[in-house]
């Protein structure tokens, strides 16, 4: 009875962890002015962002759900079952399909095989038709959208254990596990296949390559390492997606450091810098960008590491990780804002309202501007000149 109890008081403190990290706790904001989220204030918009086209394709949104460009065609599921497939440029409903569950975690595609998954594990996959493959079970609850390509669909499960199932059969292919932290944020968090390897962040600080064929480790990075006496402090998981910008191969991590590895130097680290994130980051050829837990937007150079710019304007406003479009860095923030920061300087250039409350699900940077889905199920394509 006494260890259910502590299992029980555990879970809850990890829950609260991540209600103040990732949400801003109300308790704090009654009484710290600190902790309340930033005014929106005025000022010269340097670029024009609207509303290109909105589509409706379910209900809710989580952490888990990220729509996938693949062409000229976007991927997307609702926790309500819904999986649709939509046109980039126009936004029209190109099919639709129920996965007859509430869903956890969506969606992965390389425009043959679309998966999702359910909370007890349930991983479906669609053909290009919207037709179901088949369906099959992880170990456990998977919260990340599956990653789909090079013949397989991966999930991570939240027993820290990584599988690939055979896109078109559905069969187990390989199955690499970890071992794992008594306690792990549930964020945003996205795994990416590139060259035939798979890389997926872990929550004891470290970003693994995994052959996509025969599931061997290629490669471990530790970004950072676990510090502090209690389970609470010493959370460090990898969030948002690993990011590459040539042979650089960069992630972030909650109370931990951002840092670059150059793996074609063996996955030598270039540099590493104290940081938190809740949410992740992004990469163009100069700077790497992340929010920290309080949202101050930095950009660090991706050549040492040094600051380049921060801005915290938007602090306390529960921002996504930022996304890299030609005009601007974007993030998301809690009433449905859509920022767009200079590359150069992070001064404010502009923003845009989509609604559906707050943006949970990562952004996505596509050739035609920044795709959003929106708290409310809605997926819309905000364009930038």
């Amino acid at each position: 009875m006494q260890t259910d109890a502590v299992s029980r008081f555990l879970r809850y403190c990890v829950w609260t962890v991540a209600a103040v990290a990732l949400t801003g706790c109300s308790m704090f904001s009654r009484s710290d002015k600190r902790f309340e989220p930033a005014e929106l204030t005025q000022y010269p918009a340097a670029i024009a962002a609207r509303q290109a086209w909105s589509a409706s394709i379910g209900s809710g949104s989580a952490y888990g759900f990220a729509p996938d460009v693949v062409g000229d065609a976007v991927y997307a599921a609702t926790p309500n079952g819904n999986v649709v497939k939509v046109a980039l440029g126009s936004g029209q409903v190109l099919w639709q399909t129920q996965a007859g569950m509430r869903l956890s975690a969506g969606a992965g595609s390389d425009g043959r095989t679309t998966a999702v998954a359910a909370a007890d594990g349930t991983v479906i996959a669609f053909d290009d038709q919207g037709q179901e493959k088949w369906r099959t079970k992880a170990t456990s609850e998977v919260s990340i959208p599956p990653a789909v390509g090079a013949g397989i669909v991966a999930v991570r499960s939240t027993d820290y254990r990584t599988q690939a199932f055979d896109a078109e059969t559905g069969d187990l292919r390989w199955s690499v596990q970890r071992p794992g932290p008594a306690l792990a944020l549930k964020t945003s968090m996205q795994m990416q296949i590139v060259q035939n390897l798979l890389f997926t962040g872990l929550p004891n600080g470290r970003i693994m390559a995994i052959d996509t064929a025969s599931g061997a480790v290629q490669w471990e990075g530790t970004v950072s390492t676990s510090q502090g006496a209690t389970d609470l402090d010493r959370i460090s998981d990898v969030v948002g997606a690993p990011q590459m910008q040539g042979p650089l191969m960069c992630g972030v991590t909650y109370q931990g450091r951002i840092g670059c590895f150059d793996l074609s130097q063996g996955g030598y680290p270039v540099w590493t810098q104290p940081f938190s994130s809740t949410t992740g980051m992004a990469v163009d050829p100069v700077h790497a960008y992340a929010t920290d837990h309080r949202d101050t937007v930095v950009a660090f150079s991706l050549i040492d590491g040094e600051d380049s710019w921060r801005q915290d304007a938007l602090r306390n406003r529960r921002l996504t990780a930022p996304v890299v479009v030609p005009q601007a860095v974007a993030v998301g923030d809690l009433e449905g804002y859509v920022h767009f920061l200079s590359r150069e300087d992070g001064r404010l250039l502009g923003r845009l309202q989509v609604g559906g409350g707050a943006i949970l699900s990562p952004l996505t940077a596509t050739p035609r501007g920044v795709l959003v889905q929106t708290g409310s199920g809605n997926l819309v394509m905000v364009e930038v000149n």
